[in-house]
């Protein structure tokens, strides 16, 4: 291949490099509009469910006409519902596409190296874009998680407060016809109250665990596996070694972090039934392995793997390093994925 020929190759790579991203921004944004209505379709679905069983309570007394509406009602509300997931299935299936084909290219432009001529200020400008590069993808993995939360909210304590609302409004209207009945429903709510406030409790300790800051990091690290376990995921196990100690906060927090990142990763992403988490807290470093029985990934040493851009492994190997720190991941497919790392962690002073 000639020069002339191999820089014509690289400037088409490069512009289908920027295409590439332009879609996958464009897909990005549809994906976010394409949650949001289902999302909203769900809520529609969850209250065409419960006029359907309101109606099942009174059958013999309901217009006919008004049957008719409330079941037409659902069917299309659950047709809708379908054709949205599936679109939005298929365009996160095109974002995993893009994805990789955007790697393969930044591979390419990567092992070409640097084309544009250097200018004096070039070293400068490589020292200032690492670090850009690193708050960018730390930003990214925090909108990401902040995502996942806004779906967790919608699909769990949103949805049920709109089911406690259609639940009190059913029981209002017994009251005066059928005491019996109205009893059994409001036992149902007290029941159904009881479960949200729950899942509320449960998102709060996601977002900023308090215990955290008032008793450290170890007994934080118990009660949110017990949560866990309580709430019908049993294959968790913890072992803490060494002496217990508060650290630093922002150690406590970037290891509870990780922690709670790998145990949801194994359970959501790698299929597992069990995963194993071992922290041993010793007088100037904390050490924590997780492992679990997962499915496992196609990962390297370098992190550049679609399953690990995916599972923004990369992102917490940068937070581990920024506190001086090192992380290591394990997996192949079949083998499930271990995780070892460790911080330097002296101890704080009373």
């Amino acid at each position: 291949m000639t020069e002339n020929t191999w820089e014509q190759f690289l400037e088409s790579c490069r512009r289908e490099n920027e295409q590439i991203k332009k879609e996958l921004k464009e897909v990005d944004m549809l994906i976010q509009q394409t949650s949001v209505e289902v999302d909203r379709f769900m809520q529609t679905n969850s209250r065409a469910v419960a006029r359907a069983r309101q109606i099942e309570a009174s059958f013999d007394t309901t217009p006919r006409e008004d049957i008719k509406a409330a079941y037409d009602s659902l069917v299309d509300n659950q047709r809708r519902l379908f054709t949205m997931r599936g679109q939005l299935e298929k365009l996160q299936s095109d974002q995993k596409n893009l994805t990789r084909l955007a790697q393969l290219y930044q591979e390419i432009l990567k092992f070409a190296g640097p084309v544009e001529d250097e200018t004096p200020h070039g070293e400068e400008d490589k020292g200032v874009a690492a670090p850009q590069a690193m708050i960018i993808s730390i930003i990214e993995a925090q909108e990401q998680e902040r995502l996942r939360l806004s779906r967790q909210m919608h699909d769990g304590p949103a949805q049920a407060l709109t089911n406690l609302v259609l639940q009190a409004e059913i029981c209002e209207r017994l009251f005066d016809r059928d005491s019996a009945r109205a009893k059994t429903e409001l036992a149902e709510l007290k029941k159904n109250v009881v479960s949200a406030f729950k899942a509320v409790k449960g998102f709060i300790f996601d977002l900023r665990p308090m215990m955290l800051d008032d008793l450290g990091l170890a007994p934080t690290i118990r009660r949110y596996i017990e949560g866990l376990t309580d709430s019908g995921f049993t294959g968790l196990t913890l072992h803490i070694t060494g002496k217990e100690r508060r650290l630093a906060q922002h150690k406590e927090v970037t290891i509870f972090r990780v922690i709670q990142a790998l145990i949801h990763l194994g359970r959501d992403q790698d299929q597992a039934t069990s995963i194993n988490v071992v922290m041993d807290i010793g007088d100037n470093q904390v050490s924590v392995s997780v492992e679990d029985n997962g499915n496992g990934f196609e990962l390297d040493d370098n992190l550049t793997t679609p399953d690990a851009l995916r599972l923004n492994l990369p992102t917490l190997r940068e937070r581990i390093e920024m506190l001086g720190g090192k992380i290591t991941f394990r997996s192949s497919p079949g083998q499930g994925l271990r995780v070892n790392f460790s911080l330097p962690a002296e101890p704080v002073a009373a």
